[in-house]
């Protein structure tokens, strides 16, 4: 994987998203040739219009980006990303066409846009059927080896056996006989030079799954492997960069304490993030107002009780603040106290079903973030009977409070809607994670994310 701004990208990801920028750009010239030498006029050079072509391909791809193009399943299915660039395509060539309307631009027409979609569709089903396979083949996976063979050993080969990894485990080496779970795992005393056993298997990292490690790390081996260039990585740190949450299974204090994260250099991404907040939301707040004040007025028709919906909720640092949304459930949805919201809730208007489902409801809360009780990303806010009842219950619960509630999450691009405390538990762990590991470009791809959770809504409820 390559570390971007603290976030780990896949290589074949990396590898396929830079192809496709490349391609989108020739799209975006061989359309210019195109239409340049139907209606007879001298295209010119490429020199001339390489900003247009670049910025237009640049859109395309954060369209992509945006609904889901470079996720595993679309990596591992042509069909699952067939239906995507569609939507990605036709998004963002609606956009490019607005956009040529308003500034009327000399080196970008409307009439090369129909060559560019098509050129493109043609491009990004190409490359995708001659790499699918390749992406997905062992030579954009890392070798690693497994020191332990417990149940810790077990979880890492169900990682690795998912299609969309990006590592294959090629040996477990077991230390000791007890809570021996990986059954084909090598005792340690039947391998006499463990430097050359590494090396002859093509070993690029070595992950600690030892369930007890005080008094049993084989620190002689760990420094021969990691003096030629091995890197050795504890089980934790493993699964964080996998998997792109913290594990609360194994995690302990003094693995928050000292491995990477929550530095000293948020400062300036805060104040970023904050700039950010008051720019957008004051945009937002002035193209969605005529919707808010729309779906207002039909909440208001549709069922009796008030068109907003307020509700204490807790935010950073466990303050309390008053979220407005728009209403989505009748009036006495909590006459008993708070609930969590279940599938096909009948607490539910029709209308609510359907702003539930678009995300409409949510937009009076860009007040929130304009005020700054909340910002366009980080952990939803809980209501404080429910967060006093998840911080008995659920480990480093109260950390999640140390960054601003947001509109939208890495845990919600992440894992559907729950309403239970194993499903609060996963998504803390998400949470956990972008504490962890806030940069503004953690923020931009969740934001780009969201779009990929509004068309396809995931258990909104």
């Amino acid at each position: 994987m390559i570390r971007l701004f603290k976030h780990y990208i896949p290589h074949a990801v990396v590898l396929l998203g830079l192809l496709d920028l490349g391609l989108l750009v020739l799209a975006g010239e061989l359309a210019w040739q195109i239409r340049a030498d139907q209606i007879g006029m001298d295209a010119g050079q490429f020199t001339e219009r390489w900003v247009a072509v670049t910025a237009s391909a640049l859109v395309v791809w954060l369209a992509m980006i945006s609904v889901g193009v470079y996720g595993p399943h679309s990596l591992r299915s042509l069909r699952y990303a067939g239906a995507r660039l569609l939507v990605a395509i036709s998004l963002a060539i609606i956009l490019l066409a607005f956009v040529e309307f308003v500034l009327a631009q000399q080196t970008f027409w409307r009439s090369t846009l129909f060559y560019t979609m098509f050129l493109t569709i043609a491009f990004m089903v190409a490359d995708r059927l001659f790499l699918t396979n390749f992406l997905g083949s062992s030579a954009f996976r890392r070798r690693v080896m497994v020191l332990g063979s417990g149940e810790r050993a077990r979880r890492l080969r169900e990682l690795g056996d998912r299609p969309e990894s990006g590592f294959a485990i090629v040996s477990f080496i077991s230390l000791s006989d007890t809570d021996k779970v990986v059954e084909e795992a090598i005792a340690r005393d039947a391998i006499h030079d463990l430097g050359r056993f590494v090396e002859n298997l093509g070993v690029s990292e070595v992950v600690l799954a030892l369930q007890e490690r005080r008094n049993s790390l084989p620190l002689k081996d760990l420094l021969r492997m990691k003096t030629k260039g091995v890197h050795v990585n504890d089980f934790s740190s493993f699964l964080e960069r996998e998997t792109g949450r913290v594990d609360l299974d194994t995690v302990n204090p003094s693995w928050l304490i000292f491995s990477d994260g929550f530095s000293s250099s948020r400062i300036l991404s805060s104040a970023a993030k904050r700039v950010f907040d008051i720019v957008a939301s004051l945009l937002l707040l002035v193209l969605t107002l005529p919707v808010i004040v729309l779906f207002a007025i039909i909440v208001k028709l549709d069922s009796k009780g008030p068109a907003f919906f307020r509700q204490e909720r807790i935010g950073l640092y466990g303050q309390t603040f008053n979220l407005i949304k728009l209403r989505s459930m009748r009036t006495d949805a909590e006459k008993n106290g708070a609930q969590w919201a279940q599938e096909n809730d009948p607490r539910i208007t029709r209308v609510g079903r359907l702003i539930r489902k678009v995300r409409i409801d949510e937009l009076p809360q860009t007040w929130s973030v304009l005020k700054g009780e909340m910002s366009f990303v980080g952990p939803r806010p809980e209501v404080p009977s429910f967060v006093a009842d998840l911080e008995d219950k659920l480990p480093y619960y109260a950390e999640r409070h140390m960054v601003k509630p947001g509109i939208t999450g890495w845990a919600q691009i992440n894992y559907p809607y729950g309403a239970s405390i194993e499903d609060s538990r996963k998504k803390l762990e998400y949470d956990l994670y972008y504490a962890k590991n806030y940069t503004p470009f953690l923020d931009l791809v969740v934001l780009l994310q969201t779009v990929r959770v509004i068309l396809w809504p995931e258990g909104a409820r």
